[in-house]
């Protein structure tokens, strides 16, 4: 796996703490998850309970880590990294991230690429050897961010809603 390259203006985080979620960070996520106009269409604060039922279910699979990134007491980034097992590639493992929001304040901090780079340590010490992502193609922010580390679009996505 390639090294994620890191802009060398990155802001010393010292202050930045990355660790699993627990259920009481679920409003910080959802709001998060809503602060963009895609996510406003879809996502709503007025009821947790299923988010708070994914959660559950999240926190007891092995293989998801929904992490967030926490400074002075106050969740500012959340991502979901999800280990899969495959028999491709020799039987490697690979990850998928999902879901990466920063906090509207932290936007343009560094902490979305120190979040991505704690993503990528940590699927290199889950052994995988692919880290793959999607994002809508109506985020170009964001796509140029995930150039701009390193990843390619390499592929083409598909997605059957259901």
């Amino acid at each position: 796996m390639e090294e994620l390259r890191v802009p060398r203006n990155l802001r010393i985080m010292s202050d930045l703490d990355i660790r699993p979620a627990v259920l009481d960070d679920i409003p910080a996520i959802v709001a998060m998850l809503a602060d963009d106009p895609l996510g406003a269409q879809r996502e709503t604060l007025e009821d947790l309970t299923p988010y708070t039922a994914a959660f559950e279910r999240l926190s007891k699979d092995p293989n998801q880590i929904q992490a967030i990134a926490v400074r002075e007491d106050r969740v500012v980034g959340t991502l979901q990294l999800t280990i899969i097992p495959g028999l491709s590639r020799r039987g490697s493992n690979r990850s998928i991230i999902e879901g990466v929001r920063i906090h509207a304040d932290e936007r343009g901090s560094g902490l979305g690429t120190r979040l991505m780079q704690w993503a990528v340590d940590e699927s290199r010490r889950q052994n995988c050897q692919l880290v793959q992502l999607t994002s809508d193609a109506s985020r170009t922010d964001a796509r140029r961010f995930y150039e701009r580390l390193g990843f390619e679009a390499s592929h083409v996505g598909f997605k059957l809603q259901l």
